[in-house]
């Protein structure tokens, strides 16, 4: 994972078509499976109209048995290969809306996935979206099994 001043970008690979990581990141009944960290969070249901302008919205269950929703509008759709929405978490207290961007690239059906997740303007917010790395692992594993 690479920290600039007001983003973070991570690079992970895929041994899984990017149309499968795609319909991984885009579609709600798959996104509740795979978006969570054991013991710290879990999705559990997701609201989405996928077209530029649409909005979404996931909730989910934190660890300590509280509840949490994140929610955005959609930017940039480019059916396999780019995904890019606006962010506002409520867990972090004044938060400002950033852009998280997905940059997917398939050869020979592994896919190459960058995320980078922009706007995050002082070091609190930065410390408050560390998980992407093991969220990313999860849609690794989730879009490896066939997406199961």
């Amino acid at each position: 994972m690479t920290t600039t001043s007001d983003a973070i970008v991570q690079e992970i690979t895929i041994n899984a078509p990017a149309a499968r990581v795609f319909a991984a990141l885009t579609t709600p009944e798959q996104c509740v499976k795979w978006w969570g960290v054991e013991g710290r969070f879990q999705s559990t249901r997701m609201e989405s109209d996928l077209r530029p302008g649409g909005k979404w919205i996931v909730y989910g269950a934190r660890g300590d048995g509280g509840e949490f929703t994140v929610r955005g509008e959609y930017r940039e759709i480019s059916r396999p290969h780019v995904l890019s929405f606006t962010w506002l978490p409520d867990w972090d207290e004044g938060a400002l809306e950033s852009l998280v961007r997905f940059d997917i690239e398939e050869a020979n059906g592994v896919t190459t996935l960058r995320l980078t997740h922009s706007g995050l303007t002082d070091e609190r917010s930065r410390a408050h979206h560390q998980g992407w790395v093991e969220v990313l692992g999860k849609l690794r594993g989730f879009a490896e099994n066939g997406g199961h």
